[in-house]
């Protein structure tokens, strides 16, 4: 299956499953938004939900998930370098840690160190790279609505204007034209509800027993069961070199996400 249509059934089906549900327990009124915030929330389902699956999902399919998923969670790291760039956060030491253990797994990763080379597809990486941007893009924009709006709203919107951002790349004729099979389209839908709506109702029950801080630092784990399920189900293979890489991304993660002497710490809602 084509990482085009991976990306818009995944948006598409959870928006037309939350939008009912919503509808049922809320009622149109209360799911209306002042027209500038709605043009926010469309631009940020374009440039951040729509543009951030489908890079990830191609670079998957170009490289594979460790890779993928390791290089996207970069993305608190520009996150941080932008907000320090705006005088929104100072560049403490530990900030400077982050950002430079961060850069170094990368290295690590994609082979630019290492014995022997690893043949990696350069579309894959700046593939994960631009997914990476996409959801630093998504968390820095979609902060100030978030603060304003119960997360379901937002994530409601931004998955209308994501589909419908992809019914004119991709318009109804061209998916028919595909022919995907019965088993193609039950699987689509069930990959959309676990890898979107199911997630997110998990990570707000956690968020009613933990602090933000605690609860994004434990959803860091992602990224390493990813790799341990990509290893058992798919065979994937990580050399010693790339390990070390993970193991100093993870840690540059974890750093940048502990409060600062004053407290003050960088909070990002995930959305893959």
């Amino acid at each position: 299956i084509d990482p085009l249509i991976l990306s818009q059934s995944r948006t598409s089906f959870s928006f037309l499953v939350l939008l009912p549900v919503l509808l049922l327990r809320r009622g149109r009124a209360r799911l209306r938004l002042p027209r500038k915030e709605v043009l926010q929330l469309l631009v940020l389902g374009v440039l951040g939900v729509a543009a951030s699956n489908f890079f990830y999902y191609l670079a998957i399919q170009r490289t594979n998930v460790a890779i993928a998923i390791i290089l996207q969670y970069t993305a608190p790291i520009w996150v941080l370098l932008y907000t320090v760039a705006r005088g929104l956060q100072r560049a403490t030491a530990q900030r400077l840690l982050a950002v430079a253990l961060a850069l170094s797994g990368i290295v690590l990763v994609i082979g630019i160190v290492g014995s022997g080379p690893l043949h990696l597809d350069t579309l894959g990486v700046a593939a994960a790279m631009l997914a990476a941007f996409s959801f630093a893009f998504y968390n820095v924009g979609g902060h100030d609505l978030l603060a304003r709006h119960d997360r379901w709203l937002v994530l409601l919107y931004v998955t209308c204007s994501a589909s419908l951002f992809w019914l004119v790349v991709n318009p109804p004729w061209k998916i028919v034209a595909a022919h995907y099979s019965g088993m193609e389209w039950t699987f689509l839908l069930v990959f959309s509800l676990v890898s979107v709506l199911g997630p997110f109702s998990f990570y707000f029950a956690g968020l009613q027993h933990l602090e933000p801080t605690r609860a994004i630092i434990v959803s860091c784990l992602e990224p390493v069961f990813s790799i341990v399920i990509a290893a058992v189900a798919l065979g994937e293979v990580m050399r010693p070199v790339q390990t070390v890489g993970i193991v100093l991304v993870l840690a540059a993660t974890l750093v940048v996400q502990m409060p600062d002497r004053k407290g003050e710490a960088t909070i990002m809602e995930p959305i893959e």
